[in-house]
């Protein structure tokens, strides 16, 4: 990570509608995501939905956790990449034939993760644990070019050996123990930037807002399509009844309002925001690094409810699947609303309601059939959509938190 280029809008142009902010024009130096870099997003996804898999193999408490903890693994290095590659030149020979290594690497950690706890388990590790060393090697290679700081490179690189250690020395153990020291490796993975000094960390590396911003919403709109994917996978392997067509147009519908949630407003005015920021660096990680976690989690949570639904849209729904349902939208909403607040420093307390309200729906929602379970979710999260459209013309605003 490192700090951003950024230079604040003139205050006279403020806008009082923040839904119609538009983001500064960037300078003429900051770049677009580049196509070698849409690829290793798709290669990531990839591994990423394979999560849905494993959780869809096991809709319990030890299945969520299982998947919520190969989730935090794969999307560390995703986000690690995307700091890293920004220091890149992306028309380099050497950086595209890295990123194809990279994606060879993640694309067989993928490959191994629904058996990441079972009999894959060193396949993943070892698979993984390459692109967690090949990431600190670009940042060498940007340290000599004087696109990033060795000081700070060698900072958090401890914390990475120490967490691959511990991810292969947990591939040689079973059960609780292989579970154990996967959590401690995440954990100290995810140690590393916040154990460096502001000023150390401040000083990694030149990362252009545009590009920065764009990368993450980039990967929000891949982790939707591969949900509305794996919606057409499932729905075509059974009957097309008129409940499964319902159900599965409705699930397309509520991962488009999941689209319009984050894309309407928050993503230019967070990019405007950033920019603006008189410590990128710090929000840039949290909000982006961080939080855009719960997001990516929300997403594979309703999917593989979604999976489930798929094959029982005429009977009601057990507990697990309709929590993975309602909890997955929730939980999403609860990180675009903790982004947001990081961001901007706004509470969008309307989306808090929904978020709670679904969580309502869940409970209540014990005795109904499937398609109509994913109606209910469809209808809350449009209804959002409406008020938030409606809410400018009404001069309503998210409610400013305390400085």
């Amino acid at each position: 990570m490192g700090w951003l280029e950024h230079e604040a809008p003139p205050a006279a142009c403020q806008p009082t509608d923040e839904r119609h902010e538009a983001p500064p024009a960037p300078p003429e130096s900051e770049r677009r995501t580049a196509p070698i870099e849409l690829l290793w997003d798709l290669v990531f996804v990839f591994a990423v939905t394979r999560v849905t898999t494993l959780l869809a193999a096991d809709l319990s408490w030890t299945g969520f956790g299982r998947s919520m903890l190969v989730l935090a693994l794969v999307w560390w290095a995703w986000s690690a990449f995307a700091w890293a590659t920004d220091a890149e030149d992306p028309d380099s020979t050497g950086f595209r034939l890295a990123l194809m290594l990279g994606a060879c690497l993640i694309f067989v950690a993928g490959l191994a993760l629904p058996q990441a706890f079972g009999s894959e388990g060193l396949l993943f590790a070892v698979s993984y644990a390459s692109v967690r060393f090949m990431h600190l090697g670009l940042y060498v290679v940007a340290s000599r070019r004087g696109k990033a700081s060795m000081a700070a490179i060698a900072g958090f690189s401890v914390t990475v050996a120490i967490g691959m250690v511990l991810l292969l020395a947990g591939a040689f153990a079973h059960g609780s123990l292989r579970i154990a020291l996967w959590v401690l490796a995440a954990a100290i993975d995810y140690m590393g930037p916040a154990l460096l000094t502001r000023d150390r960390l401040r000083g990694l590396q030149r990362v252009t807002v545009v590009h920065f911003a764009e990368r993450y919403g980039l990967f929000i709109i891949i982790c939707l399509g591969e949900s509305i994917a794996e919606i057409g996978v499932g729905a075509s392997q059974h009957a097309l009844s008129a409940a499964t067509v319902a159900a599965a147009v409705l699930g397309v519908l509520a991962a488009g309002g999941f689209w319009w949630v984050y894309f309407d407003r928050t993503a230019g005015l967070a990019e405007s925001r950033l920019r603006a920021s008189e410590d990128p660096v710090l929000a840039a990680s949290d909000a982006y690094s961080y939080l855009h976690l719960l997001l990516v989690a929300g997403i594979i949570v309703f999917a593989a409810g979604i999976e489930y639904t798929l094959g029982h849209v005429e009977q009601p729904l057990p507990q697990a699947p309709r929590l993975a349902l309602f909890g997955g939208a929730s939980a999403y909403l609860a990180g675009h609303v903790a982004f947001r607040l990081r961001i901007t420093g706004t509470l969008d307390v309307a989306q808090l309601i929904v978020a709670a309200a679904l969580l309502i729906l869940f409970v209540a929602s014990g005795s109904i059939a499937g398609w109509a379970v994913v109606g209910l979710l469809a209808c809350a999260v449009w209804v959002l959509v409406g008020w938030e459209l409606l809410a400018p013309a009404l001069q309503i605003s998210p409610v400013p938190s305390d400085p």
